[in-house]
């Protein structure tokens, strides 16, 4: 094989985390065959780091540790050294923060894992600073302990490697239970509304992350029961509320930031990402549904706005995220002073400082060095979050377009317009969901175009999808959370516009995930059978920040069920739920993505409308869509359209001539309606 150059090779990389370390001292290779056998060749060990482009600590170790040509040369010495975009690579990613995890450490990003020259793992850990602080050891220590460690104690070296290896294995081979009763999720949403700080929201202390699979949980039990779960409900509402109003959602430009700090939601760490965003959307929707409140309204066409302005990629598609620092500095672009809101503001100034927490001082005042000098203040609601009357929003609206206009003309955070099958398969099924429930048709036809886009750059025409895909270049083949993901965009375009392609496109995907990712034993691999490049395959159910592939496969599978009436659907749906269900004894806490989808199996609220035409049929969607049914499963068919054969609505048409309701619980149905009030009252029942 060509022998690699003594240089950094990351100019010819695509992945904008990746360019950004492109003029490092430090001799980057991108993860490849070559890479590793340079590093066989050499009997060296990898260095690999991961990371990615809005990370601010990422930042802060590439300052300081791979722009320093000290510890550059020592890296170079000691090490092949290998960057990965965890956004591009997310299976190194699982599988590198899953070994780290193992060694008894807190994963995060930076991620840095020493591994042997075959890819395997044997020590590592996340942010080193490049002298000795936060309790953490400089790097050049670890540098050189790490390097004499694999040369001298090679017996020690292998026993890690052995001991990680056959855990990673064990992680994978999961013993099968059974099916989940409702009862038994109901029970998890008890527990887990215990966690849920009762004052702030969100998991108690700090930091705060919006953990949305927990909250949908908690909103789906809570709208089963109803009266008998209040805690559920405020466990919810108080959670999007404060992060609705705090500094976590940027009240310019909308959207939401990665996480708190703290644990009031003040202060962010400031970075945007498309997956944190389209969760966000989906369940202030679904929530909206049944308490009509207008922040949930605004926040999410706000963050739709937001979408459009400024995520817009390649093919009508959504960029992946923007960053946390601007010049330099995490959140300059955000913070505000004084001086500066009261020159722009005028007379505006003062109801908006009272609204907005701008007080002298500011409001930031921990920034670990790295944020702007001075007076810092993050724009937040939490001291008054009730609205006002419409003449105080008014004036508070005009407010933020002043200030919105001002702050574009400062130097904007770094953007990643990279394109993810699965990310943008998030936000497509947000906006088809919000679109339909809001009266957006908008909306839908934005989340239709990227799912165009989506098909015009990353399938590749055979039934197989592309994970990435940035300025002309397809990145890695697509693991399981783009095909569950665009099969649940799949399916939310098909329930929200009727059209039978996109069902179409949602059964090619998963006879395709089912040929390349399914076990045997159930369940799905996060990687295909023909990954040649990983040291495992791994497999599991746990919700991290995205929903997990195994727990939006089970639920995509339970939908084709009912919309098809294919009892294969139904089978490989409960062995999935089956294949993780025994982990419930151990933590349930990570799996609430796929106790959702155990409950959407065997309890769906199947809801057909015959009619005519869309208009004909649209007093009685409206009515729907402004109803919150978390299980719901809609059908829209023509007079002459044919539902499956075991559908317990089969063969029932229109009444009067009329469009016409049938909400199917199981294998009952109730009588036609026609009235929209009266399918309100139905759903109610």
């Amino acid at each position: 094989m060509t022998r690699l150059p003594a240089a950094n090779l990351l100019a010819d990389e695509a992945s904008p985390y990746l360019l950004q370390h492109k003029d490092n001292p430090v001799h980057w290779r991108g993860w490849s065959a070559a890479a590793l056998a340079e590093a066989r060749a050499a009997d060296k060990p990898i260095l690999l780091s991961i990371g990615y482009a809005a990370c601010h600590w990422c930042h802060v170790m590439a300052h300081e540790s791979f722009e320093n040509d000290a510890i550059a040369a020592l890296m170079n010495e000691l090490f092949v050294n290998i960057k990965v975009d965890r956004e591009e690579r997310p299976d190194l990613d699982q599988i590198y923060q899953s070994a780290l995890a193992l060694l008894g450490q807190q994963g995060g990003w930076p991620l840095t894992m020493f591994l042997t020259p075959d890819g395997k793992p044997f020590w590592g850990g996340t942010y080193f600073p490049p002298d000795p602080r936060y309790g953490r050891p400089g790097f050049p220590q670890v540098l050189q302990g790490i390097a004499q460690a694999y040369r001298d104690k090679p017996e020690q070296v292998a026993q890690n490697v052995a001991a990680i290896g056959e855990a990673l294995a064990k992680q994978s081979a999961r013993e099968a239970g059974g099916m989940v009763a409702v009862d038994m999720v109901d029970q998890v949403a008890e527990r887990l509304a215990e966690e849920i700080d009762p004052i702030h929201g969100g998991i108690k202390g700090a930091p705060k992350f919006p953990q949305v699979s927990i909250l949908a949980l908690l909103w789906r039990a809570h709208r089963r029961r109803l009266k008998e779960t209040e805690t559920q409900r405020h466990a919810v509402t108080i959670s999007l509320d404060r992060m609705c109003q705090g500094g976590i959602y940027d009240h310019l430009g909308g959207g939401f930031a990665r996480y708190s700090t703290d644990a009031h939601w003040l202060v962010p760490h400031f970075e945007k990402m498309l997956y944190d965003n389209a969760q966000l959307v989906a369940l202030l929707t679904l929530v909206w549904q049944e308490t009509k409140s207008p922040l949930y309204a605004a926040r999410v066409a706000e963050t739709v706005g937001w979408l459009a302005r400024e995520m817009m990629a390649e093919g009508d598609t959504f960029a992946a995220t923007l960053d946390a620092d601007s010049e330099g500095m995490e959140g300059k672009f955000y913070v505000w002073t004084v001086a500066e809101i009261d020159a722009l503001l005028g007379a505006l100034a003062g109801p908006f400082k009272d609204a907005y927490d701008a007080k002298p001082g500011g409001n930031w005042l921990e920034d670990h060095g790295h944020g702007p000098p001075g007076e810092k203040i993050i724009l937040n609601r939490l001291k008054r979050m009730l609205l006002g009357d419409a003449a105080h929003e008014d004036r508070l609206a005009r407010a933020r377009e002043i200030l919105l206009a001002a702050r574009a003309h400062r130097i904007r955070p770094g953007r990643d317009d990279k394109i993810l099958a699965d990310w943008n398969g998030m936000m497509i099924a947000a906006l088809a969901r919000a679109g339909f429930a809001f009266d957006r048709p908008d909306w839908v036809a934005l989340g239709a175009t990227a799912y165009a886009g989506i098909k015009r750059l990353l399938a590749d025409g055979s039934g197989r999808l592309i994970h990435s895909y940035r300025a002309g270049r397809t990145g890695a083949a697509a693991m399981l959370d783009d095909y569950a993901h665009m099969i649940a965009a799949a399916l939310a375009l098909n329930e929200v516009a009727g059209d039978p392609a996109y069902l179409a496109d949602a059964k090619t995907w998963t006879a395709t995930a089912d040929a390349l990712f399914s076990d045997p034993e159930g369940g799905y691999f996060f990687t295909a059978s023909d990954a040649d490049d990983v040291i495992v395959r791994t497999k599991h159910a746990n919700d991290n920040a995205v929903p997990s592939g195994n727990g939006v496969m089970a639920a995509n599978l339970a939908r084709l069920f009912y919309l098809t009436g294919e009892t294969a659907y139904r089978e490989r749906a409960a062995a999935t739920i089956a294949a993780f269900s025994s982990a419930l004894a151990r933590n349930f806490f990570p799996l609430s993505t796929l106790l959702d989808a155990a409950v959407l199996l065997e309890h769906a609220v199947q809801v057909v409308i015959v009619g005519t035409d869309e208009a004909q049929r649209r007093p009685l969607l409206r009515a729907l869509a402004e109803t919150s049914v978390p299980e719901l499963v809609l059908q829209t068919v023509g007079p002459d359209g044919a539902l499956p054969a075991g559908h317990p609505a089969h063969g029932k048409g229109m009444i009067d001539g009329r469009a016409t309701a049938y909400v199917c619980r199981g294998p009952v149905c109730s009588p036609p309606v026609t009235a929209p009030d009266d399918l309100r009252a139905v759903l109610a029942s």
